[in-house]
């Protein structure tokens, strides 16, 4: 193999030991030595509870647009959101699967079946086109804060916006929140497909008139691509997924409509009732925002993993060995190989990984073969359907509870196991196909 930044891989073992089983792609589970206390950490990050509110009262802003031309937010007012599950029976085949007993309670919280776009990306993606559609209306005098944001609408806004075009590299999920939402406004759209992107994925935006333009390579040229097209148009407006603050804060809000559906189910989180996330992270755009707003929320009471496939641990390589965006899994040979198209991702996000780098209590791997696993368990258990990387989260409770680490883990931080909320991030699945998830069931059952 070759030196890595100028360095052997001998060297970065000895360095960091846990890379003798990353780079075999075992599982494996990482506490972040960084991690610490959340009001310091937030502190030194630009961003702040100011700008998810912001964030918050555009979305609210949109509403009226959003229950207009797509029906399904009409039972909701137009917000999307998704629903939280109590999943007991999960959790009974959580402890069969990690033959260990789980104290703690469990539930989900289904982005899967969010409106719209039926994953995750629905809370960033939508936001940032949407963000974009009322910069440009401000700059043109076509919109006021004060308006009713319906007029979004009408034939006029349409033909204003075919005028712009938007562009995004994806592995799937992003490029649908995009797509759909950009369509929808009036937007040219192009979304740059890596070689793992489902083809029921493309068929779908190229049915909402979106073109899609696809790599024989992974999500990285994707993004390089994408971002080179819109360098050579000023009308055009790149998803940045690596880089977007506007990204990150849209998937932020989760966590405000979070607090109120805890306080709505009377559940209770402070530090002796403490709230573990499990979120599943590709580029890690997704989960970073979440994870942030959760911690600028809840504060010391959250704690937040990451949970990433084997063969495309780059978050987790980026973060422990403090290179983020200047190393890839590939670069360690790991070949970025996955069935959870989601996360299949190289190169993580320099900017999630050094804004995150306290606020991240660990990450953790897990094989596509548990992965389906898991997606068999769910759906026998509790009849929620999930497409594999969403699945990533779920063996959280069991590594926590269960392992040496996590003991480790609860114990330095005073921590009791039963008084645990566990929260599985269940991240996209509503929209996949009846056949295509036939055949997820099947895998699980080999």
């Amino acid at each position: 193999m070759d030196k890595i930044l100028g360095e052997t891989l001998a060297c970065w073992t000895e360095k960091h030991p846990l890379l003798n089983d990353i780079v075999k792609t075992k599982e494996v589970f990482w506490i972040n030595p960084l991690y610490g206390k959340c009001r310091k950490a937030l502190d030194e990050i630009s961003l702040s509870m100011m700008d998810i509110e912001d964030a918050s009262q555009r979305l609210i802003r949109f509403a009226p647009y959003l229950e207009k031309v797509f029906p399904e937010t009409s039972p909701f007012g137009g917000i999307i959101e998704s629903p939280l599950r109590e999943i007991p029976l999960m959790k009974s085949s959580l402890e069969d699967f990690c033959d260990s007993r789980l104290e703690g309670s469990l539930m989900a919280k289904c982005d899967s079946h969010l409106p719209i776009s039926g994953s995750i990306k629905a809370r960033g993606g939508i936001y940032e086109v949407l963000k974009h559609a009322e910069d440009l209306a401000f700059e043109n005098g076509l919109l006021k804060p004060y308006d009713d944001y319906s007029i979004l609408a009408n034939d006029e806004f349409r033909e204003f916006y075919s005028k712009y075009s938007i562009a995004v590299g994806s592995t799937g999920n992003l490029g649908l929140s995009i797509g759909i939402m950009s369509a929808k406004l009036g937007f040219r759209v192009f979304v740059h497909m890596s070689a793992d992107a489902k083809e029921w994925k493309k068929s779908l935006l190229r049915s909402k008139g979106v073109t899609v333009v696809e790599y024989d390579s992974d999500y990285s040229l994707a993004v390089k691509e994408g971002r080179r097209q819109s360098e050579g148009d000023p009308l055009m407006h790149f998803v940045d997924d690596e880089n977007s603050e506007t990204l990150f804060l849209g998937y932020s809000v989760a966590a405000l409509r979070l607090a109120k559906q805890f306080q709505e189910l009377e559940v209770t989180v402070d530090e002796k009732h403490p709230l573990f996330v499990y979120l599943p992270c590709g580029v890690g755009g997704g989960p970073g925002g979440v994870a942030f707003g959760l911690k600028a929320v809840f504060g010391d009471s959250v704690h937040c993993f990451f949970a990433e496939p084997t063969h495309s641990p780059c978050m987790l390589i980026g973060m422990m060995t403090g290179l983020h965006e200047k190393v890839s899994v590939q670069d360690f040979a790991i070949d970025n190989l996955t069935e959870a198209d989601g996360l299949a991702v190289g190169r993580p996000s320099g900017f999630v990984g050094k804004t995150m780098k306290k606020l991240i209590s660990g990450i953790f791997t897990s094989t596509d073969k548990n992965l389906y696993r898991l997606l068999g368990m769910l759906a026998d258990s509790e009849d929620l359907w999930l497409e594999p990387s969403a699945l990533a989260g779920f063996p959280g409770p069991c590594l926590i509870e269960g392992s040496e680490k996590g003991k480790e883990y609860l114990k330095r931080h005073g921590l009791e196991a039963e008084n645990i909320l566990h929260l599985a991030w269940a991240t996209g699945g509503s929209m996949v196909p009846e056949e295509t998830m036939k055949g997820y069931y099947e895998k699980s059952k080999i």
